[in-house]
């Protein structure tokens, strides 16, 4: 199959494929299994917080610089400090995380996929995402399967400005955003997607149903359709693009 016929799938990196939840393994180095899980929700909390106001700032820091903000910030508001060679050791493993369980099996499926470019697609720097992609263990297997790996930093805007989506579509060379899926399990990212004129599966592993409001406030834009994993995902879109 030609490429310009073949079904896009754009998978968002941090929290879709790679578990953020997983840093609480390094972070229970220094504060215990309990305080270490609620960390790593306060540091992904912040992550993202400070993503949305840059953007409602117009302004842009690299992301590697936000993460390691969003850390501190965590770790002020929990009471807690770190040296800064700490800090430095969980900025690498960050760059290592594990693949969520329902990722590889959606990814291995795409190994066999004719009519499927596969892409990452993230708020990551360019550099952060290499890293990820060749250091995480669970997913350095499968980067293969990659098509590219496209980062907003290109366009410095943060997800869900729609700007991010349309740098999507032309670096995988499409102007019909109907014919790219977006995968992610970031309410925030489908409905930025959505808006942008993509396709997009929400992965609801808490089996919470889509309650985002958000959506509704901007014309209907709720996920095209909400699997329980990547697995999932992967497997409606082939079915839908007929390559199963």
């Amino acid at each position: 199959m030609s490429s310009d016929k073949k079904t896009i799938i754009a998978f968002d990196l941090y929290g879709t494929l790679l578990s953020t939840d997983s840093i609480a393994k390094e972070l229970s180095n220094h504060f215990g299994d309990d305080k270490a899980k609620n960390l790593a929700a306060l540091w992904r909390r912040y992550q993202l917080e400070y993503t949305w106001r840059l953007n409602s700032m117009s302004i842009y820091k690299d992301f590697s610089s936000v993460t390691r903000a969003s850390l501190t910030h965590a770790l002020a508001e929990s009471h807690l400090s770190l040296p800064s060679t700490a800090i430095d050791s969980l900025m690498r493993a960050y760059d290592s995380l594990d693949l969520n369980p329902d990722a590889a099996p959606g990814l291995i499926s795409l190994q066999s996929s004719t009519a499927i470019d596969a892409y990452i697609f993230s708020n990551g720097s360019p550099a952060m995402l290499k890293a990820s992609v060749t250091k995480s263990l669970s997913l350095a297997q499968f980067q293969g399967i990659f098509q590219d790996i496209v980062s907003v930093e290109e366009v410095k805007v943060y997800k869900p400005h729609p700007k991010a989506y349309h740098h999507l579509a032309g670096r995988v060379g499409r102007g019909d955003l109907e014919s790219i899926w977006l995968v992610s399990s970031n309410p925030f990212d489908i409905v930025g997607a959505r808006a942008a004129g993509l396709k997009a599966a929400w992965v609801d592993r808490q089996s919470l149903g889509w309650i985002d409001g958000l959506g509704e406030l901007v014309g209907g834009k709720g996920p095209t359709v909400v699997v329980r994993g990547v697995d999932e995902a992967v497997k409606e879109i082939r079915r839908q693009a007929g390559d199963l």
